[in-house]
């Protein structure tokens, strides 16, 4: 499990990401790279990582799930993630 500041801090900064999303989005338009540079750089959804949404861990995300590899595979074998199950042949 990741530190608990980490995922503090990933939620802080999409609460940023969508407060200044249609601002960003504006300056972008207008080519205004000054006031772009002014924003807090927190707010640059490029910065964003993908997090584990059970428990934060950042390595070996799977996107489709919206979780780690790790907890993708115990949830799999618990038959807890529908249409997922063990290949064998």
């Amino acid at each position: 499990m990741a530190r608990k500041s980490k995922i503090a801090k990933a939620k802080k900064q999409a609460e940023l990401i969508k407060k200044y999303a249609s601002l960003r989005q504006e300056l972008k338009k207008a080519g205004n790279y000054q006031a772009l540079a002014k924003l807090p750089r927190d707010s640059s959804p490029t910065r964003a990582r993908n997090r584990d949404m059970i428990d934060g861990r950042s390595r070996g995300y799977l996107r489709k799930f919206g979780m780690s590899r790790l907890r993708f595979r115990d949830l799999a074998h618990q038959g807890k993630i529908p249409g997922v199950k063990k290949a064998s042949w």
